[in-house]
């Protein structure tokens, strides 16, 4: 996606002996591509969703990731040694969730420290912690932000989230008018909002935001549970990625193309090999890596190199994964979605 990143203070921190880049130094999105070019010739991973802690204040009727259960999580100093070395290793992206990222006391200064070692950054929130400060915050450090919002109805939002937060989340939405970086709305189909997702990406973009709409998905792998009241026919969820492709209800480029990789997947059909363990990995709270959130651990950053890690993943598993095409999520096929629609990739805004 074409995201275009300012640069603005100049920061004088060190790290290891060695200077960190400033805000003003902070690569473009074309300058972070091509320190990533190497990598994408020998295929290795550029782009690490990162749970950076461990918990959240909703309980999702779709998420079973391993929250609220005293695991470890990485300091400020452990989280910025692995990412300095990750950023070495050609690594240039990082999408950071939970649980819910605003929980951890000292995101800020993380995002200070990931930035400065060069990276672009998405953070991912529920949005129910936002604060002005927070807003400006973010602001200053160029951060992408995505927010989920699955429904405008209180009730229905509750269903889903397991919490009656919706207030709260339009609160912090109303804070994001004059935020000056890519913000998404997420919203994630259920039988619960499926009538309602149009209604959504519509007051997305109303307010600002790119929509992003997908899937819920279960039984891949270890992510995705099953709850009856969220799991809808597929035929009647297809039909809402077709009609929001129809009335082009969202943005041009990426956004569109994953609408039809939705499409294709719930018509039973098999969509391109997954990027996972590839150009992506996911990397827990404790500094775990795994392909992705689906698939098991294969090592510890705190122990190993990355280089030691990708050469234990079973590349027979991620792709018996891959092949039964029960799974798009987003951030597992971005980067191959994107070298093999480099057109819609060019097209994609970063404001609509």
């Amino acid at each position: 996606m074409l995201i275009q990143i300012e640069r603005s203070r100049q920061c004088g921190d060190e790290q290891n002996g060695e200077p960190l880049p400033g805000k003003s130094d902070r690569p473009s999105l074309s300058q972070t591509l091509w320190g990533g070019v190497v990598n994408l010739v020998r295929r290795r991973p550029l782009l690490a969703v990162f749970q950076v802690n461990l918990r959240c204040n909703s309980s999702c009727g779709y998420c079973n990731l391993p929250l609220n259960v005293g695991r470890y999580e990485m300091s400020r100093q452990q989280i910025r040694t692995v990412f300095a070395d990750l950023h070495k290793s050609g690594l240039r992206f990082v999408f950071l969730q939970g649980g819910e990222p605003l929980l951890r006391r000292d995101l800020v200064p993380i995002l200070e420290d990931l930035t400065e070692i060069g990276f672009q950054l998405t953070l991912i929130t529920n949005g129910t912690k936002l604060t002005p400060r927070l807003v400006q915050q973010f602001d200053d450090l160029s951060i992408s932000l995505s927010i989920s919002l699955d429904s405008l109805d209180r009730n229905r939002y509750k269903q889903i989230r397991g919490a009656d937060q919706l207030d709260g989340v339009l609160a912090g939405l109303d804070l994001l008018r004059n935020y000056r970086h890519p913000k998404f709305l997420t919203c994630i189909v259920s039988e619960v909002n499926r009538d309602e997702v149009p209604t959504v990406a519509a007051f997305a973009r109303q307010h600002g935001f790119l929509p992003v709409v997908g899937a819920y998905h279960w039984d891949v792998g270890l992510y995705g549970k099953q709850d009856l009241s969220l799991m809808y026919d597929r035929q009647q969820a297809r039909l809402v990625f077709e009609r929001l492709l129809e009335e082009e209800a969202l943005p041009p480029g990426y956004f569109r193309q994953y609408a039809k990789d939705n499409v294709t997947w719930l018509r039973g059909e098999g969509l391109a090999p997954c990027d996972a363990g590839l150009y992506s990995i996911a990397i827990d709270a404790s500094g775990n890596v795994s392909p992705c959130l689906s698939l098991p651990e294969a090592g510890n950053l705190l122990h190993s190199s990355l280089s030691e890690i990708l050469e234990r993943f079973d590349r027979r598993e991620i792709q018996h994964c891959s092949d039964r095409s029960s799974c798009n999520r987003l951030d597992g096929r971005v980067i191959g979605s994107v070298l093999r629609h480099p057109i819609a990739a060019w097209q994609t805004p970063v404001t609509w």
